[in-house]
């Protein structure tokens, strides 16, 4: 990798390292994890979620050398926004589940498999945070593996879920696939690198569960039919004014899993 942009770059793990983007925010923590995947022989690479618009940060990961490929974790801006311009930088074709966000290249496959810049990618779907999630899976990367995950998982905090486009029905049978992954190093699009997806999960599965119950409480005393904004002041009280509409998102998803 070109040793002009090193500083920036993180190793984030034996196969990959991370440059985070200048677009940090109430729900993009400390910006955006643009992640590059190679070998340490291979002359490519590999770009996961070029993010932002922003022209330094794009020249910065096209300058790691030859980009084969740039692939897309799921469809919000601060993840796609620079895809169709990055792709006019390094002519290398961008995939995503969703195929609005894919320029030069084939949608994405759950269970596919690709091999580039000397590195077994594993494409898992996991929608839940939203319907055209997914995640990399990198068996070789390290002696347990690594696993991208986009905003299925994040370094800090906990996920949003985009409903009605992302549903906990779904996001819950995401966290099984990736709990089943064992203790690979889990590489978030925000916030910092943890050391093991299953253990994660295990947290995840264990604040929603809380949450609902909490739900549960709340319709006992405002009625099974209470609005999303009766039930956020009942379950988010204290909530900043800034991601009131998140915490409003995450109840509605919620109420609709309960009620079926």
């Amino acid at each position: 990798m070109n040793p002009v942009n090193d500083a920036t770059f993180q190793n984030s793990s034996p196969l990959t390292r991370s440059l985070l983007a200048p677009n940090p925010g109430p729900m993009s923590l400390d910006g955006t994890n643009s992640y590059v995947i190679a070998a340490s022989d291979a002359a490519g690479v590999v770009v996961v979620d070029p993010g932002p618009l922003d022209e330094s940060h794009l020249a910065a990961l096209a300058a790691t050398g030859t980009v084969e490929l740039v692939l897309i974790t799921h469809r919000h801006k601060d993840h796609t926004e620079a895809s169709a311009r990055f792709h006019e930088l390094t002519g290398a074709p961008v995939r995503a589940a969703d195929p609005v966000h894919c320029h030069g290249g084939e949608p994405l496959r759950g269970g596919e498999v690709i091999e580039a810049a000397g590195v077994e990618i594993r494409v898992l779907a996991t929608p839940g945070h939203t319907s055209d999630s997914v995640c990399f899976h990198l068996p070789g990367d390290g002696p347990d593996g690594s696993v991208l995950t986009g905003d299925t998982i994040l370094g800090r905090g906990t996920t949003v879920l985009d409903y009605p486009d992302g549903r906990l029905g779904d996001y819950l049978s995401s966290l099984d696939a990736l709990e089943s992954l064992g203790p690979a190093t889990l590489l978030p699009a925000h916030g910092p690198v943890l050391p093991a997806v299953d253990a994660v999960c295990r947290e995840y599965r264990a604040h929603r569960e809380m949450r609902l119950d909490q739900i549960r409480e709340a319709l006992a005393r405002l009625g099974a039919q209470a609005e999303v904004q009766a039930v956020t002041d009942a379950v988010y009280p204290d909530v900043d004014p800034s991601v009131r509409w998140a915490a409003e998102t995450s109840v509605a998803a919620q109420l609709d899993y309960l009620r079926g």
